[in-house]
C-alpha cells in the first residue's frame, strides 16, 4: 500500500489516522507551497520521514553529465533542485523519551489539509511512558501573501497529569543530497554536500544561514524566530550548518506549551551574503508583525479571492468534488509568488525529475492558469522568454536557426542526456509557442508585452530550418519524437506537423500585425510569405486503408504489440528496451489523440470518431499526461462516460497515488489536467477561436457541474444541469460573446440558460488494451 487513506469532505483532504507506510505518498499530497517556497508535508518530528524537504523555485544546482560514448552537441551539465535550510524540524522529548510515532501508543493521529485556510493541520494524541496523556496540535503554512514566509504552530498539552517537555528546534541545511542515477563519482562530489555554509548566527529566540551553492553560485539566506507561551527556558546555538532552539517547559494537568515558530528565506545570484541574511530576517519580522493570527486570516483572505474566481463544483461523485477542489488548491500555490523561476513538473512538493521544467507546464498547466489566474501565468512565461538566449545557442550548436527551447531544464539549457526523447522532441517549441498566443488571446493583452512575438518569431524560424520540402512540394519534418515516447526519432509525426504549422501561421500574423516590431527582429516580408507557404504544404500522413491517421509516416503499418501476453508488464519502458517497442503500435501516451484536441480544425468529427477508437486500443498510459488528452477527445466524440472515466483518472492520480511515484512529487500536469479534462472535456470549452466556445455534457451519475472562467478580463460562471446550461458574468465587462453548441449568445449579468444536448456518438464507445481500461 502506497496511498494514505483519506477521508472524502469537499473542502478538505484529511488522513484520520496517519500510517507510516504511507508516509511518501502522504508528505507530497500534505505540501504546501506559494510557487516562490514550498514544503514537503513531513510530520514535524525529524523521524519518521520518507524525504523532508523545503525547496525555494531556482535555486538547484549542477553536476557532470556521463556517457558511455561522447557525442557532438550532448549537454554536459545536468541540473537538480537542491532542498534548502528546513525550518520545520522539531524534536519532542517528554519525560526524558523522544516522540516518535511508530512507537507511541497513540489513541488519535489525524492531519487535514484545508483547502479554503491552507493550513495543514495535525493532532496527535497519546500515552506517555510515565502514565501521562498528553495532545499535540500543530499548524503548518506556507504565506500566500508573504512569498518569503512559513510559519508552524506547535502546541503540546498535557491532560490528565504532569509532563517535563524538551523541544529542540532545528533550522538546518538539508539531511540528504539530491538524488540524481549515476555511477560518476564527481556526480556524487558536486552534489554530496552542494552547500557551502558562509556564516551562522544564533538571537536568543533563533538565528539565521547563510550559503552558496558551490557550483551554480546562488546565495541563499533562512532565517527563524520562535515565540513562546509556557516555558521555563529558551535558548539558541549554531553548529556547523544548523540553528537549534531549545524549548524546557515543565506542565501540570491542563497546561500547555506553545511555540510559534516563523521563518524567511531568500535567494539570489549577484547579492552580497549579508544582504541575502537581512531580507530573510525582514521576512521573519514582517512575518511576526501582527502575530499568528493575522498570518491565518492572511492566507485565509488569499485563497477566498482565488476561490471566488475559480472554484468548481460537481454532484453526484463526492470523491471528485474533493479531488478537483485539491488539484486547483496545488496548481494555485505552484505559482501564486512564483518569480523569475520555472514551474516544476512537480512543483515544490518533491525532488522527482530532479526539479526539472518540461512541455507538460506549457501544455497543460499554464492554460489553467491563463483561464483562471492570468497573472500567475504571466510571470511564468516571462521566465520562459527569459531563456531564448539559451534557447539560441542550443540552436546554433544543433545547426539550426531560431530558438530550441530545453526539453528538461531549471535555468533555460538543456540538461537531458538522452537525445531520442529530448532533443528530437522538438515539439516542445510548439507547446511553449502556443502557451504565449494562447495567454495573449484568452487575456485580450498583446503578444509583445511578454516577449510572445520574439517567441513566436524565433520558433517559427527553427521550424523552417529543420522543415523539407519535397519534389512534390509537400512539407515534411524528419527525425523527430513525438509527444509518445515509445514510438522515437520518426518521420512526420502528426502531432509536430500540425502544432508547427500553427506556430508558423500564428508567427506570421504576429508579425504582420505589428510590422515595425517585426522589423526590428529582423523579420521580412519574404520571411513571412515563406512561413506561410510552409504551413499550407504541410504533410499529413493519412492510411487510405484503415480510414484513420498514423501517428507518423508508416505508424500504422508497424507490428502490432501483444498486450494481452503483456498484461503484466506496464510500464513498458521498464520490461522492455527500446529496441523492441520503438517500432510496435504501442502508444505510452496520447500523441495523435492529443492532436485531436490542439489542432481540432484539422480533422473532421468523422476522423475524429476514427482516430479515436483506433488509438484507444494501442493506448497503455504509462504517463499521467495521457488521461487529460484521452478525457477531452472522448468527451469531443461523445462518449461522456469513458471521459469521465479518464478524467477521473487524472484527478486522482495523487490522491489514490495511481503510478505508484508520488512519493516523488505531484504530477503537476496531470493535476491541473483534470480540471481542463472537465472544462474544456465534459464542458466543451473552447477558447482557440475569436469567442469563447462551450458544448456542454453531462455523464451518468454526474447530475451538475459548475466551474468559472476568466475571458478577456470577465469572469464567467458555467453550470450544467440535466434541465441546461446557465451562463452569467460575475465580474468585469459585460455582455461577452460566447458560442454554445454553435449558437451565439451575448451572456451578461443575468444569467442566460441553453437546453442540454444529449450525446450523440458516431461510433460505439472505444475500448482500450487488455488491463489498461481507465484506473480510478
Amino acid at each position: 500500500m502506497s496511498a494514505p487513506t483519506l477521508a472524502v469532505a469537499p473542502w478538505e483532504v484529511r488522513e484520520s489516522r496517519v500510517d507510516p507506510r504511507t508516509l511518501g505518498a502522504a508528505e507530497a499530497i500534505f505540501s504546501l507551497s506559494n510557487g516562490y517556497l514550498g514544503i514537503r508535508g513531513t510530520l514535524d518530528e525529524v523521524d519518521p520521514c520518507v524525504e523532508r524537504g523545503t525547496f525555494l523555485s531556482g535555486v538547484f544546482e549542477t553536476h557532470p553529465l556521463t556517457y558511455p560514448e561522447g557525442g557532438y552537441g550532448h549537454p554536459e551539465e545536468g541540473q537538480v533542485i537542491v532542498a534548502v535550510p528546513d525550518a520545520t524540524q522539531l524534536r519532542l522529548l517528554v519525560d526524558g523519551v523522544p516522540l516518535d510515532v511508530r512507537d507511541a501508543r497513540w489513541e488519535v493521529h489525524e492531519r487535514t489539509l484545508d483547502l479554503r485556510a491552507g493550513t495543514l493541520d495535525r493532532v496527535l494524541r497519546w500515552r506517555a511512558l510515565s502514565g501521562t496523556t498528553l495532545e499535540l496540535r500543530s499548524r503548518r503554512l506556507v504565506s500566500l501573501a508573504e512569498p518569503s514566509v512559513c510559519a508552524i504552530r506547535y502546541e503540546v498539552r498535557a491532560l490528565d497529569g504532569p509532563a517535563h517537555l524538551v523541544l529542540r528546534s532545528d533550522l538546518a541545511v538539508g539531511a540528504r543530497p539530491p538524488e540524481v542515477q549515476s555511477e560518476d563519482p564527481r556526480v556524487a562530489e558536486a552534489l554530496d554536500e552542494p552547500f557551502a555554509v558562509l556564516a551562522t548566527h544564533a538571537t536568543p529566540t533563533g538565528g539565521a544561514l547563510a550559503m552558496r551553492t558551490r557550483r551554480t553560485g546562488i546565495d541563499v539566506a533562512a532565517c527563524v524566530e520562535h515565540d513562546v507561551d509556557g516555558a521555563d527556558s529558551l535558548e539558541s546555538e549554531t553548529g556547523a550548518d544548523r540553528v537549534v532552539t531549545t524549548v524546557v517547559a515543565t506542565l501540570a494537568a491542563g497546561q500547555a506549551l506553545t511555540v510559534t515558530k516563523t521563518a524567511g528565506y531568500a535567494w539570489s545570484r549577484d547579492a552580497a551574503p549579508d544582504s541575502m541574511v537581512e531580507r530573510a530576517v525582514a521576512a521573519v519580522r514582517s512575518g511576526r508583525d501582527g502575530g499568528w493570527d493575522r498570518l491565518v486570516t492572511d492566507q485565509r483572505r488569499a485563497l477566498d479571492r482565488f476561490w471566488a474566481r475559480a472554484d468548481v463544483e460537481v454532484d453526484g461523485d463526492a470523491e471528485m468534488q474533493q479531488a478537483l477542489r485539491y488539484n486547483l488548491f496545488q496548481v494555485h500555490c505552484s505559482a501564486a509568488q512564483i518569480s523569475d523561476a520555472p514551474i516544476g513538473a512537480k512543483g515544490l512538493t518533491g525532488a522527482g525529475y530532479n526539479g526539472h521544467t518540461f512541455w507538460d507546464v506549457e501544455g497543460f498547466v499554464l492554460p489553467v492558469l491563463t483561464l483562471l489566474s492570468p497573472d500567475a501565468a504571466e510571470r511564468t512565461l516571462r521566465w520562459r522568454a527569459s531563456t531564448l538566449d539559451a534557447s539560441r545557442r542550443r540552436a546554433d550548436v544543433l545547426g539550426w536557426e531560431g530558438a530550441t527551447f530545453a526539453w528538461r531544464t531549471i535555468d533555460g539549457h538543456e540538461t537531458s542526456a538522452y537525445w531520442p526523447a529530448s532533443t528530437a522532441a522538438v515539439h516542445v517549441n510548439a507547446s511553449v509557442s502556443r502557451a504565449f498566443w494562447l495567454h495573449a488571446h484568452v487575456t485580450g493583452t498583446g503578444l509583445g508585452d511578454l516577449g510572445g512575438r520574439e517567441v513566436l518569431v524565433e520558433t517559427a524560424r527553427l521550424w523552417h530550418s529543420i522543415g523539407h520540402e519535397d519534389a512534390d512540394g509537400e512539407w515534411h519534418l524528419f527525425g523527430v519524437t513525438g509527444p509518445d515516447e515509445y514510438t522515437g526519432v520518426v518521420d512526420d509525426n502528426v502531432f509536430t506537423n500540425l502544432m508547427a504549422r500553427r506556430n508558423l501561421i500564428r508567427a506570421a500574423d504576429a508579425c504582420e500585425s505589428a510590422p515595425e516590431e517585426a522589423a526590428e527582429m529582423g523579420v521580412t516580408p519574404q520571411e513571412v510569405a515563406a512561413w506561410r507557404a510552409a504551413a499550407d504544404a504541410v504533410h499529413v500522413p493519412w492510411d487510405a486503408d484503415r480510414g484513420v491517421h498514423p501517428a507518423n509516416e508508416n505508424f500504422t503499418t508497424y507490428r502490432e504489440w501483444r498486450f494481452a501476453d503483456k498484461r503484466d508488464s506496464y510500464p513498458v519502458e521498464r520490461h522492455q528496451h527500446y529496441a523492441k517497442f520503438y517500432r510496435r503500435q504501442v502508444v505510452k501516451q496520447a500523441d495523435l489523440v492529443l492532436a485531436l484536441w490542439w489542432c481540432r480544425d484539422d480533422f473532421t468529427d468523422e476522423e475524429l470518431a476514427a482516430d479515436l477508437e483506433y488509438y484507444e486500443a494501442r493506448t497503455v498510459r504509462d504517463s499521467s499526461l495521457s488521461a487529460t488528452a484521452q478525457a477531452v477527445v472522448c468527451a469531443r466524440a461523445q462518449h461522456p462516460d469513458l471521459a469521465w472515466r479518464y478524467l477521473r483518472e487524472a484527478a486522482l492520480v495523487d490522491l489514490r497515488d495511481i503510478q505508484g511515484d508520488t512519493a516523488e512529487g505531484l504530477h503537476l500536469a496531470s493535476v491541473a489536467g483534470s480540471w481542463l479534462a472537465l472544462t474544456a472535456g465534459l464542458g466543451g470549452l473552447r477558447e482557440d477561436r475569436e469567442d469563447l466556445e462551450l458544448a456542454p455534457l453531462l455523464p451518468s451519475g454526474v447530475s451538475r457541474t459548475a466551474f468559472h472562467v476568466t475571458w478577456r478580463g470577465s469572469l464567467l460562471r458555467v453550470e450544467t444541469t440535466t434541465a441546461g446550461t446557465t451562463l452569467v458574468v460575475l465580474d468585469g465587462p459585460a455582455p461577452v460573446a460566447v458560442v454554445v453548441d454553435g449558437t451565439r449568445l451575448h451572456v451578461g449579468t443575468a444569467p442566460v440558460r441553453v437546453p442540454l444536448r444529449g450525446a450523440a456518438p458516431l461510433r460505439p464507445e472505444p475500448t482500450q488494451p487488455v488491463g489498461r481500461e481507465p484506473r480510478a
